[in-house]
């Protein structure tokens, strides 16, 4: 497990296996590729990012997964793959936050994305590139980082 701060001085906790924390988790990131591209969301606020969000009442994470990126992508899912799973220690509410690795076969375009703009593909290399100016804080903090490093250390990237 790693362990570190957010850009919020909130402390993080990081494990790549299923429930880590004794709180299930209610929200899904998920690293998302189409044709050897990243499939990332451009938020109006917070910039590019991976899609994710919360679970609905009665949804599955991995149901969870494959709805988030499709409203704020249009992309269907051919394959998604749990990879772990964060907690955040923020005092007003905690929470965990689970973490899918996904591949698209098709992307839709649609009239909304809801509260995103929709999809946008990044082909150069995430670990370098997303500290820039138009990425969201999201992707700057060590979950990311941590993550990219796992899946390339497991070849799945």
């Amino acid at each position: 497990m790693f362990e570190f701060k957010d850009e919020n001085n909130l402390t993080v906790k990081l494990a790549f296996h299923r429930q880590a924390f004794s709180e299930s988790a209610k929200h899904v990131l998920v690293f998302c590729r189409f044709s050897d591209q990243w499939l990332l969301t451009h938020h109006p606020i917070r910039g590019l990012e991976f899609p994710g969000g919360k679970v609905e009442a009665g949804e599955s994470l991995e149901e969870a997964a494959v709805r988030e990126v499709y409203e704020e992508t249009g992309a269907i899912l051919t394959k998604i793959d749990f990879i772990g799973e964060y907690y955040v220690d923020r005092p007003e509410k905690p929470f965990v936050k689970a973490i899918f690795f996904a591949e698209a076969g098709n992307i839709e375009r649609k009239e909304h994305y809801l509260e995103t703009n929709g999809p946008v593909l990044f082909k150069e290399n995430l670990l370098e590139k997303r500290k820039g100016k138009e990425f969201s804080f999201l992707m700057k903090d060590e979950v990311v980082e941590r993550t990219l490093s796992f899946l390339q250390q497991h070849h799945w990237i």
